[in-house]
C-alpha cells in the first residue's frame, strides 16, 4: 500500500512530537450567547433553548420516578444483566479507591492538624443524547458519586433515550432530567427550570457542552474540559493488525474529531493495520464518523522502546493500549495517560463498557496533570487545626517574622496579640 493511500497517515517521530500540544478548541460563539440569554431571562430561556435545539415539548424537565422504574422493567433481561454487571464492577473498583481517602490528625509542638474527607452535597452526571445514547457514561458518573457518598446525584441527558433512563435508575441516580446542551449545564450551575443547583458537573459532551462547562467553571465545578476521544496504540510486530484496527475504529467512531494514533517498531505492522482499517471501515455504516476521524490520526515507526516512551509521554493520550511483549514491557514506566490497557486481549472497549475503571478521561494532553473521573472526584479534603496555649508563642513569633518580611503589618499584629495571652 502506498503512503498516499494509507488511511492512517505515516509521519515522523518529530512531527508526532509537534502534535503533542493540542490546545482546547475555541468555544463556539453560540455558547456565550445562550448563557447570557439564560442569565438574563432564567427558566423561560432554558425551556426556549431546549425546545429550539432538542425538540423538547414538555412542561417539566424532570422525569417522574414511575417512568424511571418503567424504563428498567422494559429492558431486555439480557441487556439489564449486562448493565447491572457493569455497575457492579465499577462500584467494586470505586469502593477500593475510596479506601485510599481517610481522615487523620497529627500533633506537633502544640499544633494539632488534621483533615476530613467529605463528599459533595449534589453532583450532576451528564450523558450525551446526540448521535448515540450513552448509558455507559451514566454508569461512569453516577456510580463513583454514589460510592463517594454524594447526598443527591442527578442525571442530565437531552432527548432522553429509554436505555439511558434505565441505566440512571439502575446506577442509583436520585433524579433524572430530560435536558442537556448549554442550557442543561446552565440550569444545573444556576439552579433553574426545576433543576437543583449542583456543586459539580461531570461527563462527556460535544463542544457546546464542553464550552459551557469551561465558561461556567467557578459557578459550578467540573472534572476537566473533555475534548474528542483519543486512542494511542503502541504495538510490536507480534500484535494482530486486525485487533489494532478494530480498536482504533472503535474510538474513531465517537466523533469526526476523534484522534486515532499508532506507534510501532515495525513498518510492516503499520502497513498491515492500514489494510485492516480499509477492510473494516468498508463494513461500517457509510455515515460513520470514523471515516473522517481517521484523517486526524497518524502512525509512527520508532527505532526502540526509549523513543516510543518519549512519544507516548508527550502525547499524553486519553486511552493507551500496549500490544505485544516489547510494548507491554513499557507499562510500568509510562505515567502520562488517562487509562492504560496492557496486552492485546485488553481492548479499550472493555474499559468503555464496565471492566471497572472509569471511561470519563482527560483529553487534549490534559493527562499530563490530571487523571480521569474517580471516586475522589466527588470528595473534598478539608483541613483543620487547633493550636494549644503552648504552641501559640512559637507560632506567633514565626508568623510575626514572616509577616514583617512580607510587609503585611496587619498579619503581624494579629499574631502579636496572641503573645499577650
Amino acid at each position: 500500500m502506498s503512503t498516499s493511500s494509507a488511511l492512517l497517515k505515516r509521519i515522523s517521530p518529530q512531527e508526532a512530537l509537534s502534535r503533542a500540544t493540542r490546545p482546547l478548541p475555541p468555544i463556539p460563539s453560540e455558547v456565550p450567547t445562550i448563557l447570557e440569554d439564560i442569565r438574563t431571562r432564567g427558566a423561560d430561556a432554558v425551556f426556549e433553548w431546549a425546545r429550539r435545539l432538542d425538540g423538547f415539548s414538555g412542561d417539566a424537565f424532570e422525569v417522574p420516578r414511575n417512568r424511571m422504574i418503567a424504563a428498567v422493567e422494559a429492558l431486555d433481561p439480557g441487556l439489564r444483566a449486562h448493565l447491572e454487571e457493569a455497575i457492579r464492577r465499577v462500584k467494586a473498583f470505586s469502593e477500593v479507591q475510596k479506601t485510599c481517602f481517610r481522615d487523620f490528625e497529627i500533633l506537633q509542638e502544640g499544633v494539632c492538624l488534621g483533615q476530613r474527607i467529605v463528599p459533595m452535597q449534589r453532583a450532576a452526571c451528564y450523558a450525551p443524547g446526540g448521535r448515540y445514547p450513552l448509558p455507559s457514561s451514566v454508569i461512569m458518573g453516577v456510580v463513583p458519586a454514589r460510592v463517594a457518598g454524594v447526598e443527591e446525584v442527578i442525571v442530565l441527558s437531552p432527548r432522553l433515550h429509554p436505555i439511558t433512563l434505565a441505566a440512571a435508575a439502575l446506577a442509583g441516580a436520585d433524579r433524572v432530567f430530560d435536558l442537556g446542551g448549554v442550557q442543561g449545564i446552565a440550569a444545573a450551575a444556576w439552579g433553574l427550570a426545576g433543576v437543583p443547583r449542583v456543586d459539580l458537573v461531570v461527563g462527556p459532551g460535544n463542544r457546546y457542552v464542553t464550552g459551557a462547562k469551561r465558561l461556567l467553571y467557578g459557578d459550578v465545578g467540573i472534572e476537566f474540559p473533555a475534548g474528542p476521544s483519543e486512542l494511542l496504540v503502541i504495538a510490536d510486530g507480534t500484535a494482530k493488525p486486525a485487533w489494532i484496527a478494530a480498536d482504533l475504529l472503535g474510538q474513531a467512531e465517537h466523533d469526526p474529531d476523534a484522534l486515532p494514533m499508532l506507534i510501532s517498531f515495525e513498518e510492516t505492522l503499520i502497513e498491515a493495520v492500514n489494510e485492516e482499517l480499509r477492510r473494516q471501515l468498508a463494513e461500517l455504516p457509510p455515515d460513520t464518523p470514523a471515516r473522517a476521524s481517521l484523517a486526524n490520526g497518524f502512525a509512527v515507526v520508532v527505532t526502540d522502546e526509549a523513543e516510543a516512551m518519549v512519544l507516548a509521554e508527550a502525547l499524553a493520550p486519553e486511552h493507551l493500549e500496549l500490544q505485544g511483549p516489547r510494548a507491554e514491557a513499557l507499562a510500568a514506566q509510562l505515567r502520562t495517560y488517562g487509562s492504560l490497557f496492557v496486552g492485546e486481549g485488553t481492548a479499550e472497549v472493555f474499559g468503555d463498557y464496565g471492566s471497572g475503571t472509569n471511561h470519563i478521561l482527560p483529553t487534549g494532553g490534559a493527562a499530563r496533570f490530571t487523571g480521569g473521573v474517580f471516586v475522589g472526584t466527588f470528595l473534598k479534603t478539608l483541613t483543620w487545626q487547633r493550636i494549644t496555649h503552648e504552641g501559640q508563642r512559637q507560632q506567633a513569633f514565626q508568623a510575626i517574622a514572616l509577616a514583617e518580611a512580607e510587609g503585611l503589618a496587619a498579619h503581624a499584629a494579629s499574631a502579636r496579640m496572641r503573645l499577650s495571652i
